[in-house]
């Protein structure tokens, strides 16, 4: 069955003191679009996760979500501007001294001195990071993956559904096919006698116009290739994956015959079949659009 390009997965992995969480949310789009939200000092993963997503998808915009924890012990490094505490410590004791206060300064109170202290995080092991977000992505785009299978099974259902409507269709239009003709043969049979009244109707005459109307009126191909699209169409849903180009293409395709069909057949009949299948081919066009 075909897959739909709708979808959620979420996968958090922790391992050694790094955490990291990836989700994936999936909509549709005419090609395989992808779009990054991460930590600017875990960015290294986005090819990572760019060369993986490709592997396992081939339509929809993909947005991607990363977010990243190192409670390790050596994650930062608390670093001393010793400069500047030399400054801080030099003006204490002089306030101390000219205005006679007693110094009570002590490290911790230093160390609270703005700008004394920086917390620099540690330079990440890439390898490590790497291999993590390898077991949370595949796990989200397991899960992804899997709910798009559900959602393209549902839309399956309703297009399998919907091209049966259509073939019920051509089945009405193909048992009124031949009415057209006799029609127009009376028709004409009928104002040729109204105009020439005691006349007599060249019979051959008449035939032969009745022949070029029904060569020109004929719909007999339309109609086989129209069968024949939606054989095509129920074969790739049924046992194809990413279908939705040739899908698009086969819909264009069945609308292009009943164009056909209304525009050859003089008959108010099967211009309403007409219009139906139109509208059956335009719900139909529609959800395709959501198919990977």
């Amino acid at each position: 069955m075909a897959n739909s390009m709708t979808g959620f997965g979420r996968a958090n992995v922790l391992i050694d003191g790094r955490e990291i969480t990836v989700e994936l949310k999936s909509v549709n789009h005419r090609f395989l679009d992808l779009g990054f939200r991460m930590p600017r000092h875990i960015s290294f993963l986005e090819d990572e996760i760019r060369r993986q997503l490709t592997e396992r998808l081939t339509r929809g915009h993909v947005d991607v979500f990363v977010s990243y924890r190192n409670t390790r012990t050596d994650a930062r490094t608390a670093v001393v501007d010793g400069a500047l505490l030399n400054a801080y410590i030099t003006a204490a004791n002089e306030c101390a001294e000219k205005y006679g206060l007693r110094n009570d300064l002590s490290v911790v109170s230093a160390l609270r001195f703005p700008d004394v202290v920086d917390v620099v995080e540690a330079e990440e092991d890439r390898e490590a990071v790497t291999e993590l977000l390898k077991k949370a992505l595949g796990a989200a785009c397991d899960e992804l993956i899997n709910m798009r299978r559900i959602e393209g099974e549902r839309l399956c259902a309703d297009l399998l559904a919907r091209l049966d409507t259509v073939l019920g269709i051509r089945a009405g239009i193909a048992e009124k096919a031949p009415v057209v003709v006799e029609d127009y043969r009376a028709k004409l049979n009928e104002r040729i006698a109204s105009i020439l009244q005691s006349v007599e109707i060249d019979a051959a005459r008449l035939a032969t116009e009745v022949a070029l109307f029904a060569d020109k009126a004929n719909i007999d191909e339309e109609l086989v290739r129209l069968g024949s699209h939606v054989a095509a169409a129920r074969e790739l849903l049924e046992n194809g994956s990413a279908v939705g180009r040739k899908m698009d293409f086969i819909v264009q395709e069945m609308n292009r015959e009943f164009n056909t069909i209304g525009s050859k057949a003089n008959n108010k009949d099967i211009t309403a079949l007409v219009i139906e299948g139109k509208a059956e081919i335009e719900k139909i066009r529609e959800q395709v659009q959501n198919l990977e």
